[in-house]
């Protein structure tokens, strides 16, 4: 018998068991914030409906078959068991809606990454290897206008519609990272965390930082953007060792 003949909300569940493990990293990282926050993977063609986690549920308890299905299209879905708040809705449900190449979406309110957002300049400059990964490849919202119900995440979901641009630096909020799927989402989501704490902390210093030339930086960028298998094989590992641990993130 197979896992989908004995449990419900089987379908997309491979897609299910890797959203899963990325939520349950995610709260070992202490990257996450109480039972807010949320990410979403598109499971159709146009994206338009997507997995997204059971609202105010604690990303260190989310199973892969907790996951409810979204629809960006249909408000009535708010409607539902465990919907997401409507800032989710906004949020997510706007960048699906007008960005079909945000396969998956992460919302975070990390420390260094909002600590970034929270400056009046808010750029990454590339100080080192993980800063320069995002040379040229984020966006920065300078327009927080409150919660992100539906008018807000129309208005963030703008900012996303160069598929080069794969982050927005939501000042005085958080971050969002975009991408084709959840490994290379989450792998990116933990490298702009580790980027913005490497830059938080070389401004503590008070000294001068070494800044290296456009060039350099964007050969960087290209360069780790070919790296072959980082961010699949960086997922196998972190469920494979939560499947050692005997964790319930794939049920």
């Amino acid at each position: 018998m197979s896992v989908t003949d004995i449990r419900p909300n089987m379908d997309f569940w491979q897609e299910r068991v890797d959203l899963a493990a990325a939520f349950r990293w995610t709260a070992r990282l202490h990257m996450h914030e109480g039972v807010a926050n949320h990410f979403s993977l598109a499971i159709n063609e146009d994206g338009t409906k997507f997995l997204m986690n059971p609202n105010q549920m604690h990303f260190s308890r989310i199973k892969a078959s907790d996951l409810i299905v979204v629809d960006a299209n249909d408000p009535e879905t708010l409607e539902g068991p465990d919907a997401p708040d409507p800032t989710a809705w906004g949020l997510h449900g706007g960048i699906h809606r007008h960005c079909p190449h945000a396969r998956c979406a992460m919302h975070v309110h990390s420390i260094h990454a909002t600590v970034l957002a929270s400056l009046a300049d808010s750029a990454l400059p590339p100080i080192d290897q993980n800063c320069a990964t995002f040379f040229n490849r984020y966006v920065i919202d300078d327009g927080y206008g409150g919660l992100a119900f539906e008018s807000e995440g129309e208005r963030c979901a703008a900012l996303l519609t160069d598929p080069k641009k794969k982050v927005m630096i939501m000042g005085n909020h958080g971050i969002m990272i975009i991408g084709e799927t959840v490994a290379e989402t989450f792998n990116r989501l933990y490298y702009f965390e580790r980027a913005a704490e490497t830059y938080i902390r070389a401004l503590q210093t008070g000294r001068p930082l070494r800044v290296l030339s456009d060039e350099v930086a964007e050969k960087t960028a290209q360069e780790l953007e070919d790296y072959p298998e980082q961010d699949a094989r960086h997922l196998a590992e972190l469920k494979a060792i939560l499947d050692e641990e005997g964790s319930s993130y794939a049920r």
